[in-house]
């Protein structure tokens, strides 16, 4: 049977739409996590057991639905890319540590670098205080709809500040040779060995500044980083088969297991904090059963 020659154009014209639609997919920029899933419903799961009884019996209840909906903020970026620049701040576009050159009034650090610098580089610390006060304003006006919401959009937040490569424009690992380490260290080890995690964060206590805080939370991440490349290089070369296998997992997970359990700890202390906080600066007002 003889092909007919329109029908072989018309296959060659689609094979380059096709390499076209490819070759921009390539080009477009992909959300890129730090804590995986499994990592923020840990968190919200321990920190829910931090609270105080005057309001863990709240949040208890509706412990199902914040797990659900503790990752709404990664399905918005993978929707919606410019929602990116609320989960992450690159401290190092801002000089050397304790990056004092950014001021954590978000006017002033406008008015200093302007918005399109700021987004682009992040405002995590912020969208925490704007989270913070949302959920305040639920509970004062008592949203409890809204609120069980935003106390779940409020833990991502909260959660990602914890994450060292959330704080730093190498957060892939791209600009020293290592891309993917804050996949395996934020993901692939949460995944593999958290069943083992000795997680024993703190009851929660009163914040007196969410965003100050927030921005405190961000440097002591930060202050992790090079310790987290150096374990990952390590733990690598020591394979000699230079790949990512199990005895690399294994070894990666011995040298950095102590920071990845802290880290998590604290991340839900401070989840179950803000959530306090949000109801003390409330007025501690009747929460529903």
């Amino acid at each position: 049977m003889k092909t007919r020659p329109g029908f072989l154009r018309e296959r060659k014209n689609w094979a380059v739409v096709l390499l076209g639609v490819a070759a921009l997919l390539a080009l477009l920029p992909r959300p890129v996590s730090a804590w995986g899933r499994s990592a923020h419903k840990l968190v919200v799961n321990q920190a829910i057991d931090t609270l105080p009884q005057d309001i863990r019996s709240f949040f208890e209840s509706y412990r199902g639905f914040l797990l659900q909906h503790v990752n709404d903020p990664l399905d918005a970026v993978a929707k919606t890319p410019a929602e990116k620049r609320n989960d992450h701040l690159y401290l190092d576009k801002y000089g050397r540590f304790p990056f004092d050159t950014l001021p954590r009034s978000y006017k002033a650090a406008v008015d200093k670098f302007g918005k399109s610098k700021l987004q682009s580089n992040g405002l995590l610390p912020w969208e925490i205080g704007v989270y913070s006060q949302k959920l305040t304003e639920d509970m004062h006006t008592g949203h409890w709809e809204e609120a069980r919401l935003d106390a779940a959009i409020l833990a991502d937040y909260v959660a990602e500040a914890h994450d060292p490569f959330s704080t730093t424009e190498n957060f892939d690992g791209k600009l020293t040779a290592q891309t993917g380490v804050n996949e395996r260290f934020g993901i692939t080890l949460v995944d593999r060995y958290s069943s083992f995690f000795p997680m024993r964060p703190n009851d929660a206590s009163y914040i007196n500044d969410p965003t100050d805080h927030a921005f405190e939370v961000c440097l002591a991440s930060h202050s992790w980083l090079e310790n987290i490349l150096i374990a990952d290089r390590n733990a690598y070369v020591a394979g000699k088969s230079y790949s990512y296998n199990d005895d690399y997992f294994d070894r990666f997970y011995n040298q950095t297991a102590a920071t990845l359990i802290r880290q998590l700890s604290e991340a839900s202390t401070d989840v179950a904090s803000y959530w306090l906080t949000a109801w003390i600066n409330a007025g501690r007002p009747q929460l529903p059963r």
